[in-house]
């Protein structure tokens, strides 16, 4: 009987990348950086095989002074696609529109196991139908013009990215290879993916839970009048005091009960989860960025304990201390 080792039966999985003019390039670059270079570990071979196609194939523009030649996507009509890709950039308004391109996109996602959008490329795939009736996520920016012109979509604002059956989408720019890297992980293995992110000094921690935006991001677009602002920077560099809403009332120069209500009805949260957050935002930086045990870290930020700080991490961030630290820990973290 013939003998055949694993590499020789191994056939990497096919990922077509669909782009068009006006495309963010990173939205492309990066997954496909991913993918490209992710090896199957029992086959030790590469784990996929890509290509990027636009509607009629040639060079293709994209938001940056870099073309991208591409493969027609009638070279794929009757292949077989393991993940198809549709990305992101300011194109997608218009070719969300483009019948002609949307029927041969639909004919290529009906052959996909797998189908995903970076960024605004759920845009697209919305107006293909393909998202009706589920979850998904797009960029910040682009949130408002998927739930307004799709409203059978469950548009989700925060997470990085969103796994619904085969249907996948991310958030903006980089977190299509938060993306990519957990798809890896799913087909390859965790070790394949980490191997991978280490290779690119990218965190494998930011998980689909993830929020896409900073904290610091949400309370200054939140704030955008700066009414509380110079508020939540005494709360960053007072952490281990109690911050009792008195405390913060008191900084504002108000009674406690017409600051909480004011502070609720601008921010959208109650003062003491804000200060819940600034202090989670601050452990963030010690856990990435520093040896100190997470009982000093909990100290330092004032939550007094392991327990109460592993609460918030978990609540706000679907993920313990421990854990987070392994994901993000700089390599040069003294």
């Amino acid at each position: 009987m013939t003998s055949f080792s694993a590499k020789s039966h191994f056939q990497p999985k096919q990922v077509v990348f669909v782009v068009y003019p006006d495309i963010v390039l990173l939205d492309l670059s990066g997954p496909l950086q991913v993918f490209s270079h992710a090896m199957d570990q029992a086959a030790r071979d590469n784990g996929y095989s890509c290509a990027v196609t636009s509607h009629h194939g040639g060079m293709v523009d994209t938001n940056t002074v870099v073309p991208i030649a591409t493969e027609p996507m009638s070279t794929y009509a009757d292949r077989p696609i393991h993940t198809l890709v549709i990305v992101g950039g300011d194109g997608a308004y218009t070719m969300m529109k483009d019948a002609a391109f949307l029927e041969d996109f639909n004919a290529l996602a009906g052959r996909a196991q797998r189908v995903c959008s970076v960024c605004s490329g759920a845009l697209i795939l919305a107006a293909a139908g393909i998202l009706n009736g589920r979850r998904a996520v797009t960029h910040w920016e682009d949130c408002k013009a998927l739930a307004d012109g799709f409203p059978d979509v469950r548009v989700e604002m925060d997470p990085i990215y969103i796994k619904d059956d085969h249907v996948w989408t991310s958030a903006g720019i980089t977190a299509g290879m938060d993306m990519a890297l957990a798809i890896v992980a799913e087909d390859l293995g965790r070790t394949a993916a980490l191997k991978m992110a280490r290779s690119m000094v990218t965190p494998m921690a930011r998980s689909g839970g993830q929020s896409q935006f900073s904290p610091v991001l949400v309370r200054q677009v939140t704030d955008a009048a700066g009414r509380f602002e110079d508020l939540h920077q005494w709360i960053a560099d007072n952490l281990a005091l109690p911050l009792h809403v008195d405390a913060l009332a008191e900084q504002m120069n108000m009674t406690p009960r017409t600051f909480a209500r004011a502070y609720s009805s601008q921010m959208g949260i109650t003062p003491a989860k804000a200060v819940e957050a600034i202090r989670t935002d601050a452990a963030r930086d010690y856990l990435e960025t520093t040896d100190f045990g997470i009982k000093q870290i909990a100290a330092l930020c004032g939550f007094n304990d392991e327990e109460r700080m592993r609460r918030a991490f978990i609540r706000l961030l679907n993920v313990p201390p421990t854990d987070y630290r392994q994901g993000f820990k700089t390599p040069d973290a003294d």
